[in-house]
């Protein structure tokens, strides 16, 4: 193991240097990989030197997530904390199902869980649990929804008529959660956005009240904490209005933005979530936890057991139910994603995890402001978001997003709103500052000039 360590050590300091200088790795097309990198696994092994060789290639090829370049995804940045408790979390190598298995690990994924739904104002009979990603926690809404509609659908199997409503702008895993739990994905209505992003919450109302008549159940409304492209927030107090009218399940998917939940300054973006039935939140994106870091948390801890509990007596042999974690749990075997996000959460507190927040909607502003005040910019977002959608000099998106990347210059995405296709600039990473998102705009200007 010191070995290993040795070398873990050496090129973490190999990769760290190269950042300095590099921040994008060099671009290897998909075609030339097996090429230009040794990934062939043999019969016989390998010796160390050409392992840690091997190694060292792989890691300086992969694209850099925590550098001043990276505007590509929903998350990005390195925190030292977050990844102290990560690596720790590695070399415990804990399963999280039970208290015998995970120990003291399984109260602090239980801090965690408390801490967010005291921040939403619930009372002790809530509880929540980590799973793998934030299609996974949306997964467990909708369950959980399906079964609070009809106890009977786990054991019988599914009905017909089931309907799970979501704005046009919502992430992509609620209609593949919907075929996954036996509703079906044309059963999933997509209510039309407005101009900025948001469910239209008097459309949702006309096609329920139409799907009532034609004999249909609304079992449960996602409402989104950040669109994947806007960062846009849909209207929670009026989604949660109709829920209490028609008896529906609210579940708000706060993976992207949810954490705006730490922030008093920008808690009053999800007013009227705290109403919802299960809400989720990505450790992982807006607070710099390394990935995965997905939690739900639910209003009532009912529904969790009732959707998720089985019993294995060659499983859960001490402690109480509250103690073993996978009960309420998609997984058995779970590995520990919440040491990393306690450690991180530890280390600043709760009023530190509120500046990060502010810090990226700061930044978003920063780059708002830039773009508004250069004529050759056309931009497509509004105030309070992360999400930065623009376009420069009319030229297509893709093709100076797709440039920037085989040029190793800037990792950046684009996305397209009611037919508009633009560059989606996220300023989700808080390890960057004023100055570097005024030189990202610089250096896409002159890579341009250059290039294209």
């Amino acid at each position: 193991m010191q070995k290993a360590l040795d070398i873990f050590q050496e090129i973490t300091q190999a990769l760290l240097a190269d950042e300095q200088h590099n921040p994008v790795a060099r671009y290897i097309p998909s075609e030339k990989v097996y090429e230009e990198l040794d990934l062939k696994l043999s019969h016989d092994g390998t010796n160390m030197d050409n392992f840690k060789k091997s190694l060292k290639e792989l890691v300086l090829a992969t694209p850099r997530t925590a550098t001043n370049a990276f505007f590509n995804q929903l998350f990005g940045g390195r925190n030292e904390t977050a990844v102290l408790g990560d690596l720790l979390a590695v070399i415990l190598n804990n399963s999280m199902y039970t208290y015998k298995a995970g120990g003291p690990m399984i109260a602090i994924e239980k801090e965690i869980i408390r801490n967010i739904t005291d921040l939403l104002g619930w009372d002790s009979n809530s509880d929540g649990t980590l799973a793998a990603g934030g299609s996974m926690t949306n997964y467990k809404g909708i369950l959980m929804a399906r079964d609070a509609f009809d106890p009977e659908i786990k054991h019988k199997g599914s009905r017909p008529g089931l309907v799970v409503y979501t704005s046009e702008e919502s992430h992509y895993s609620i209609p593949k959660n919907a075929a996954f739990a036996g509703i079906g994905r044309n059963n999933v209505h997509k209510i039309p956005a407005d101009s900025m992003g948001r469910m239209d919450a008097s459309l949702l109302r006309k096609a329920i009240i139409k799907d009532k008549a034609e004999g249909l159940h609304p079992i449960m409304i996602n409402a989104t904490a950040g669109t994947t492209v806007l960062a846009a927030f849909d209207p929670f107090e009026e989604i949660a209005d109709i829920c209490a009218e028609y008896k529906i399940w609210m579940h708000v998917d706060g993976a992207y933005c949810g954490s705006a939940l730490f922030s008093d300054n920008y808690r009053h973006l999800i007013k009227g979530a705290n109403r919802a039935d299960s809400y989720t939140v990505n450790a992982h994106k807006m607070l710099g936890t390394p990935l995965s870091c997905s939690i739900i948390v639910v209003k009532d801890k009912k529904h969790l057991h009732e959707s998720f509990s089985n019993d294995a007596s060659y499983l859960y042999q001490t402690d109480a139910d509250d103690f073993n974690p996978g009960k309420i749990s998609l997984q058995c075997g779970r590995r520990n994603d919440a040491l990393k996000f306690w450690a991180l959460w530890k280390s600043i507190g709760t009023q530190g995890l509120g500046a990060l927040v502010d810090k990226q909607f700061r930044l978003g502003e920063v780059a708002r402001n830039y773009i508004l005040s250069n004529s050759d910019y056309t931009l497509y977002s509004f105030d309070d978001s992360i999400g930065i959608c623009y376009n420069y000099k009319g030229i297509p998106a893709r093709d100076i997003c797709t440039a920037l990347y085989e040029k190793s210059e800037l990792m950046v995405g684009y996305g397209s709103f009611h037919g508009t296709e633009f560059i989606r600039f996220v300023t989700i990473n808080y390890g960057n500052d004023e100055a570097d998102i005024i030189n990202y705009f610089k250096q896409v200007e002159a890579f341009v000039e250059k290039e294209m």
